[in-house]
């Protein structure tokens, strides 16, 4: 193959940038608990040496293999020079601080900066203003923390929908969607994958039939035709939170159809729910229980007595008949019945059930005046806002309320979620989630209480594994039908419970963590994450230097050569600009955002393209004079050459493009002369050249 003049070779520039990042290539982990194991795994998967400083020697390894995986073990003290001289601290670039005791961590990354000004610092660290600070004084320093990075996995799960995940650019929000095509949808068998791409969605996955591992980003074929069963993975822009169904808006309904609605609101099975729900809302709070009963007494009484008085009482409307039995469950007997004679117009037995109206309606009344009072004055002195009803069904459970449990609520409420959540916790601050149902006390009183066997999702996040494994048995057996969302700690336990419970998603929360912080130990900026299709997805920022394994690249080369998904790219003083063409070029002081498994992170970070560039273009013929001028124009944009070349090459058609380009790039090329009535075609790998002449 002969390149010609003016097309760049871009490996004598990765290979540089290669030796230079790699003559500090020693990682040092601190804490070799179970986030620190998982760190140390991760780490690995970059092919780095990594050493370990632990405290005290580890009798237990959660992660079998770790003590082969690390080049150096040192035990001691990590915030003593001594020891961290002995791990190598000077031949290191990165240092991971993931002890469980945040006061240990911010001492440590003081004592490593006051011995390397310069060696990267990840920290595990809840303390956001510390962070901050920590961040401008130390420099180079990023802070994680790890229960709260995978909760948008756990709300997702939880979710049950097609939403696989959803993050904030900016002002913007995306989110990721797995959708199945049906027979009926207008994407079905008319164009090709390649089409489905606009300037709000960028296709991650395509998959028919079996659904595998994703290997590298993006996993689909551009010439591919969608067809019914098809399964699609995407990132689109949302304007607001995905909740699975479409509501129509009331001003679209015409006045007959607004009364219909609300006369079928009305019907008796509505009431009787509404009825049946006030009830059952209303059992953690007797007093309330007992002002219904009440109440319905009274309304009954009324009813009764009107229709009795107006029928037998002489000269009575229906009105006063109202009015006077009001009169009489208001305690005034000697209103209507005042003298001692008893009056011949009016049965005796009347009289009587007069009596026993105000005798009932005393004691009820007085009853009422003493609940009104009474909830009067808790009013006035309860510190702790009323919470809502708990939810009959289509609810979800989260079971367990600590930072990670409050966290996955709030995301949940995004999505405008029934929740409601139990905590065993007796000392839980009940001004926290203020707007949801609380239920406090041991387990099975708990799970009791919040509709488990009606429920839509349950979600299990204490701090506990066994615990987490005992509450996740109890919803199945109550509610084989919900989805189950599990954390565990532990890698092995993980992958027990998938055989255990299959359908049930369970999440190692700290396997999910660790490889945002292994990412992060490169000088990258995690954003975010999510799960997709058993895999952990990053979303990461890049800043282009100088020297960078990005620079210079067009988006088509660093999305399909090195298996990541830009979705953002902007130019210094310029608007960020979403779901990018692949055809603009990088340059320095440039801003991408990329979505990227830790295989494509690894890729970026040694200059090494997963996918090679093999296909070729041979242009055929051009229609017309403008066809042959826009053509060239294209070749410029989408392949990167110059645009003499571009001209030298529509002058002198046909002719194979001097450039090995990717599939991608190559069915992209195609696509956009046909437009221009440029005749060309791709040629495969295996196939010569000759053979398409």
């Amino acid at each position: 193959m002969i390149y010609l003049e003016g097309y760049r070779d871009i490996s004598v520039e990765i290979v540089e940038h290669r030796e230079l990042t790699h003559q500090l290539d020693q990682f040092l982990v601190c804490g070799l608990g179970n986030l620190g194991q998982h760190c140390v795994f991760a780490l690995k998967e970059f092919g780095v040496r990594v050493n370990g400083i632990n405290l005290v020697a580890p009798t237990h390894w959660d992660i079998p293999g770790i003590p082969e995986q690390l080049g150096q073990l040192v035990i001691g003290d990590a915030r003593q020079e001594s020891v961290l001289k002995q791990a190598n601290l000077d031949q290191c670039r990165a240092v991971l601080i993931v002890t469980s005791q945040e006061r240990i961590n911010a001492e440590t990354a003081l004592a490593i900066r006051k011995l390397s000004p310069n060696v990267r610092l990840v920290v595990r660290s809840s303390k956001e203003n510390l962070n901050h600070l920590l961040a401008e004084h130390l420099g180079n320093f990023i802070a994680f923390e790890p229960t709260q990075l995978p909760a948008s996995a756990f709300a997702v799960a939880a979710l049950g929908t097609e939403v696989l995940g959803f993050f904030s650019l900016d002002d913007s929000r995306l989110q990721v969607i797995q959708r199945q095509f049906n027979p009926g949808d207008s994407w079905c068998y008319r164009g090709s994958l390649q089409e489905f791409n606009s300037r709000t969605r960028r296709i991650l996955c395509h998959r028919r039939g079996s659904v595998h591992p994703i290997v590298s980003l993006p996993d689909w074929e551009p010439e591919t035709q969608l067809q019914a069963g098809d399964q699609v993975i995407y990132i689109e822009v949302a304007d607001r939170a995905y909740t699975g169904t479409v509501s129509v808006p009331n001003s679209d309904l015409s006045p007959v159809r607004k009364r219909w609605g609300r006369w079928r609101r009305l019907r008796w099975e509505n009431v009787k729910h509404w009825v049946l729900e006030m009830w059952q809302s209303h059992q953690q709070q007797p007093v309330r229980q007992v002002a219904i009963v009440c109440g319905a007494v009274v309304l009954a009484l009324l009813a009764v007595g009107t229709v009795v008085f107006a029928r037998y009482y002489p000269g009575a409307t229906p009105l006063g008949a109202f009015y006077g039995v009001a009169i009489l469950l208001l305690g005034q007997y000697g209103e209507l019945f005042g003298d001692f004679e008893i009056n011949p117009n009016i049965p005796g037995w009347l009289q009587f059930f007069a009596f026993v109206l105000t005798l009932a309606g005393t004691a009820l009344v007085g009853v009422l005046y003493a609940l009104l009072t009474q909830g009067m004055l808790s009013t006035r002195f309860q510190l702790t806002p009323r919470r809502p009803p708990i939810p009959l069904h289509h609810h979800t459970v989260v079971v367990g309320l600590g930072r990670v449990g409050q966290q996955v609520v709030r995301l949940l409420q995004e999505f405008r979620q029934p929740l409601v959540g139990v905590t065993f916790t007796p000392q839980f601050d009940l001004n926290v989630l203020s707007d949801i149902p609380i239920v406090r006390g041991s387990l099975k009183e708990t799970l009791n209480q919040v509709n488990l066997a009606t429920a839509r999702s349950v979600v299990v996040v204490t701090d506990d594994d066994i615990l987490n494994l005992e509450i996740s048995l109890m919803a199945r057996s109550a509610n084989p039908s919900c989805h189950l969302v599990i954390r565990t700690k532990e890698q092995s336990l993980t992958d027990s419970l998938n055989r255990l419970l299959p359908g049930t998603h369970v999440i190692c929360a700290y396997g999910v963590t660790a490889e945002a912080f292994a990412a992060a130990a490169f000088g990258e900026k995690i954003l975010g994450l999510f799960r997709c299709c058993d895999r952990t997805i990053l979303v990461t920022e890049y800043e282009i230097e100088v020297g960078d394994t990005l620079d210079n690249l067009l988006l088509t080369e660093v999305a399909y050569g090195y298996g990541v998904v830009p979705i953002l790219h902007q130019r210094k003083n310029q608007p960020p600009r979403l779901m990018p063409p692949d055809e603009i070029q990088l340059t320095v002081g440039d801003r991408m955002v990329v979505l990227a498994t830790i295989e494509g992170l690894r890729a970026v970070e040694d200059g090494i393209f997963v996918t090679a560039a093999r296909w070729q273009v041979r242009i055929q013929q051009a229609l017309s004079a403008e066809a042959v001028f826009e053509g060239a124009n294209l070749i410029v944009r989408i392949c990167g050459c110059p645009l003499n070349v571009a001209r030298n090459l529509m002058s002198d058609l046909p002719v194979l493009l001097p450039r090995l380009l990717f599939k991608h790039q190559a069915y992209h090329l195609i696509v956009e002369l046909k437009r221009v009535l440029v005749i060309a075609q791709m040629i495969p790998p295996d196939q010569p050249e000759n053979h398409y002449k």
